[in-house]
């Protein structure tokens, strides 16, 4: 679809569609990620795909150390078990903590020092 797009490009005709500058994007004229909802999928889906493959993966990952430490005399009882995922937001605050200030407050203080010393070297010579 790029060559194409850079071909069609090269037409005087299709001049106006501006088609070599947006061969990258395969010819469509906008950002990659508004794309129509009947033209592809959503984002939301893709997310969504991407997280029931990730949680499939964690399962099946967590049933096979299940199954690697158990002994073989108790079997495969807990095979129908399922795993509970809680993924939440919650605010924490903003800014720093009272050490991470301090820190911030040195840094600050040493990079305006380096500033004044760098002035008053340029001045002096």
């Amino acid at each position: 679809m790029i060559s194409a797009c850079w071909t069609l490009g090269a037409r005087p005709e299709l001049e106006a569609l501006r088609l070599r500058p947006w061969a990258h994007m395969l010819g469509f004229r906008g950002h990659f990620s508004t794309r129509s909802r009947r033209y592809s999928t959503t984002l939301g889906c893709l997310r969504r795909a991407r997280h029931d493959w990730r949680m499939r993966r964690i399962e099946a990952a967590l049933r096979n150390l299940d199954r690697d430490h158990l002994d073989d005399d108790q079997g495969d009882e807990d095979a129908g078990e399922s795993i509970l995922v809680i993924g939440q937001w919650q605010y924490r605050g903003r800014g720093h903590s009272p050490g991470e200030a301090i820190y911030a407050n040195t840094i600050a203080h040493d990079l305006a020092e380096n500033r004044r010393l760098a002035r008053q070297v340029t001045q002096d010579a």
